[in-house]
Formats: structure tokens, sequence, C-alpha cells
């Protein structure tokens, strides 16, 4: 199968279209993105939806002063006794909106007080339970997507979560945004390959382990990096961040290994630059991930990319088939 012949890569090449019209109707969230009184938020989401709330962490915290705090929905439903939700405000990410777990756990919390605002990529609300619900809901796109593997719906959470930062605090330029569609839109159009693609493919084709490391939002890239190339590659993928990776797990990656480091910036971070001496230590393969194009936390989005079209050039040169893994669901049922 050629690339271009998968959903998958139809879908990113959706995605300059897509941030340009989220962009044109972004003052919708001046009513929708609500926080408390005080400042807060709660998030919770599953696979890449909780690697978005990831993202928000650190973009809210650090450009909003927006206090935010993960849900984990088993404590919400072996909770004993209610807990005090009032006034509180529930951020539940589902691209589906039909994840039920996501669902039930908003619901419980908006019965002890919360107000529930849905982020999805599902305009029909008879079919997108999550939204019904919902206080508010904030629509990513009218494009559904059909794969596995979230690509195009996982760049406009990251987006959606960029904006709420501007309406909130004015984190960003408008400047920034028009900036960032621009430099996607080149870059996808330009064939989006990396430098030494070929060479990197044939690694960490044969890799046991591939690993992601990243700090601050670029923690968030790494760690749906390797859901992708679990869900397209078949391949054992891991995504830390910085710090966690040097607490322990680097001691079990050897020269069978590879790793993707993600910069943030042309000047590599300190701490990612420990994470590279270590690795040369263990003679584990690596490659850095240096934004040549694109602003910081922007340039976020643009790795990302590079990364879902790694993963999707790796599974057809496996004979894999991206768009509908084996063994996987679009709407995954835990609950």
């Amino acid at each position: 199968m050629k690339i271009e012949k998968t959903i998958t890569f139809k879908d990113i090449n959706e995605i300059p279209a897509l941030l340009e019209e989220f962009s044109r109707k972004a003052g919708f969230l001046k009513k929708s993105a609500l926080k408390s009184k005080r400042g807060g938020v709660y998030l919770v989401g599953r696979g890449s939806s909780g690697n978005a709330t990831l993202f928000a962490k650190y973009i809210w915290e650090e450009y909003s002063g927006v206090i935010t705090n993960f849900i984990h929905p088993h404590s919400i439903f072996a909770a004993k006794n209610p807990l005090n939700f009032k006034n509180e405000v529930v951020w539940a990410f589902s691209q589906s909106g039909k994840s039920r777990d996501i669902a039930a756990c908003l619901k419980k919390l908006m019965l002890w007080g919360a107000k529930g605002i849905a982020v999805t990529n599902e305009e029909n609300i008879k079919k997108n339970p999550l939204a019904k619900m919902a206080d508010r809901h904030i629509l990513l796109s009218d494009s559904k997507e059909v794969p596995v593997a979230a690509t195009k719906s996982f760049i406009l959470q990251l987006w959606s979560i960029l904006w709420t930062a501007h309406i909130w605090s004015k984190a960003f330029s408008l400047k920034d945004f028009t900036d960032a569609q621009a430099e996607i839109k080149n870059f996808i159009a330009k064939g989006a390959f990396l430098d030494k693609e070929d060479e990197i493919l044939r690694k960490i084709k044969k890799a046991s382990v591939i690993g992601f490391v990243g700090r601050g939002p670029y923690n968030a890239i790494a760690e749906d990096s390797a859901l992708k190339f679990r869900e397209m590659t078949c391949s054992h993928s891991l995504g830390y961040s910085a710090a966690e990776f040097l607490h322990g797990p680097i001691g079990s990656y050897s020269s069978k290994d590879f790793i993707f480091l993600f910069s943030p910036f042309k000047k590599i971070p300190n701490d990612i630059l420990k994470v590279e001496k270590a690795l040369k230590t263990r003679k584990t393969s690596y490659e850095i991930i240096i934004p040549n194009i694109g602003k910081y936390p922007f340039n976020c989005l643009l790795a990302d990319i590079k990364m879902k079209l790694l993963a999707l050039r790796l599974a057809l040169k496996k004979g894999l088939n991206p768009d509908n893994p084996k063994g996987l669901n679009k709407v995954t049922d835990t609950f």
C-alpha cells in the first residue's frame, strides 16, 4: 500500500485547513472555556485524549496560571463517599464522545456539583453522549476521524488548548497562530520527511524498544508518539519525561533499542543533554528532534506530525495496515 492511499495520510493532510477553520471560530471559547472561581480545572481523558490533558496541564499552568488536576476514573467510581466538586470545572476529552468510562465519570462529577466541558470531534450530539450531558461542548471540527490512530483530532486538541490559554490570559499573539498554521501547511505540502529518514527507519524497524523522551509540553508529544507507534506499527514503544527517564527507565535500554529525544529549542536543554550522555554510555542509538522552524510551544505540533508520519511509514514498511490495526478499535470500551 502506498502512503498516499491510507486514510491516516489523508487525515494528516487535512490538518492545516482544520486548524484554520478552528481559529476562525475560536472566539466561542470566551463562553465555553470555563474554569473555577479559584482559577483551576480538572482534566480527564484516555489514550490520545489523556495525552492531550497532559499537554493542557503544561500549557495552562505555564502560560495562564490555571492549576490543573488529573481525574483518574477508577477513584471516582470506587469512592465510598461523595466528593465535593461544587464550583469546580471538569474538562473531559474524548475524540468520539463515546468513551463510556469518561462519560460515566463526568456524569458522576457533575452530580457532585461540577460543571462539565466536553472536548470532542463529533458534531452529532445524538451520537455524542459526552457532549450531550456537558454544560459546554468544544467541537474540534466537523471532519470525522475514521482510522484507529488519532492524528488530526489529537492536533486539534492541542490547538484548542493553545487557543484556550490565549483566551484566558493573552498568552500568545494572533501571529503565533497564523505563523504556526502556515508552517504546518508548508511542512505537510513538502512531503514532511525527517532528515536521515531512511536510516532512522532501518534502525527503528529492528529496534527491540523505541523510546520517546521530552520535557514540558513535549512530554505529551513523547507519550502520544509512543502510543501511535504501538498502534500503527506494533512496536514496543514508550514515552517519558526527561526527568522520569533518568530516574530508572534508562537502566533497561541497550544497544538493541532506539530513542527519540525532543528538544523545544535549537539550543538543546541541559536535561535532554543529560539523557543523551547517558544513552551514549549505554551505546543506545538515538536521534534528537530539533525544531528548524516554529516558535515554542507551537513547534510541538510540528514534531507530533513528524512522528505520526514516521509511524505511518514504518507500518507500511512492515506490511501492516496503519488505518485499521489488528485487535484495535476507534472507540475502546474499558467500562
